[in-house]
């Protein structure tokens, strides 16, 4: 508790606050970071501690803009407090439910639209994310990160690189403009307050496709072919194009991929809050089940032969990234 109440001081909001005026109550729901409902008084908030070693991955000033952005928005928490040094953050408390568990998405009709009508929100910001979510960069960063470190990658790894290489020139092919993404919208990051739906923790924030935050919440909460219509439908105003949906299918894939990287980086730093190993193999399972369907090729080639892209949305605000026609030059190992 010392780390907490050190962070607490750090705080302007609590430095003259004495212990006995404060209560704390531990959250779950994080794999990396830890936090606490911090109430003062009659108000509560929320601190968040980062997990030691997620410096080397995520951009905590790019985080504090975008979250700051979002919360503006009402989209996000209200943002009291960011310290980008170290990670540490103060959000206002909101009474809701996380719609991780508590929510059957298979049998709420309404959960799929609400989310996606959220995320189409976070993309029409008029506003340009300080960083950029590159899903192909960020594996090979991962990758970069685990060559110093047992063990080594398993060989189904290796074996869906050729398929995550096809991935990319197609997405290459049918390049769409980037925009404001929160990128792991998992559904214990969207918190359910009846009124609204607040979209939580902005780490991985930052310009992107915006199918990529359809296809990664479709994956998070197993979505079924249903799921993935109504979404899309919300999301779109009506029926969505054949190649939206293929490009949705890719980005699934790449989902998996990226966050079996994400969890074999957690597991070579002996993170115990989850078997974190087992975590990443079975992401890297379903996502070579996905590349080895007989449908995973026909979504490729549509996707490359979509000029110009299905998905209209409004120009980017000026001074937003422009798409090119490489997302990166690396190649997947």
């Amino acid at each position: 508790m010392e780390r907490v109440y050190a962070a607490l001081a750090r705080v302007p909001l609590f430095r003259n606050l004495r212990q006995e005026e404060i209560k704390l109550e531990p959250l779950s729901g994080t794999l990396t970071n830890v936090s606490y409902k911090v109430t003062a008084g009659a108000a509560a908030y929320v601190l968040r501690i980062a997990g030691e070693g997620t410096s080397d991955y995520i951009d905590r000033a790019a985080e504090k803009h975008n979250a700051r952005v979002a919360a503006a928005a009402g989209i996000n928490v209200e943002v009291i407090y960011f310290d980008a040094e170290d990670g540490t953050m103060v959000t206002r408390f909101v009474e809701g439910i996380s719609m991780h568990g508590e929510q059957d998405w298979s049998r709420e009709v309404a959960a799929p639209i609400r989310a996606a009508l959220l995320l189409k929100r976070v993309h029409r910001l008029r506003k340009v994310f300080a960083s950029r979510f590159d899903v192909f960069a960020e594996i090979e960063d991962y990758v970069k990160l685990l060559g110093g470190w047992p063990p080594t990658l398993p060989q189904e790894y290796y074996e869906v690189g050729q398929k995550a290489r096809a991935v990319r020139l197609a997405l290459e092919a049918s390049p769409v403009p980037l925009v404001p993404c929160h990128n792991d919208p998992w559904p214990g990051n969207l918190l359910d307050a009846g009124a609204r739906i607040y979209l939580i923790d902005w780490e991985y924030s930052g310009m992107n496709d915006p199918m990529w935050d359809l296809g990664d919440l479709s994956v998070e909460a197993g979505f079924g072919p249903e799921q993935d219509r109504l979404m899309l439908e919300a999301y779109c105003d009506g029926a969505a194009s054949p190649a939206l949906y293929s490009r949705l299918e890719l980005y699934k894939a790449m989902s998996d991929l990226h966050w079996s990287l994400w969890g074999f980086v957690q597991h070579a730093k002996d993170n115990p809050a989850e078997d974190f190993w087992s975590y990443a193999l079975g992401r890297l399972e379903r996502c070579t089940a996905r590349m080895s369907s007989a449908k995973f090729d026909p979504h490729l080639d549509a996707v490359r032969a979509d000029r110009p892209p299905t998905l209209s949305l409004r120009p980017p605000p000026p001074g937003a990234p422009r798409p090119t026609g490489a997302l990166t030059k690396g190649s997947i190992r």
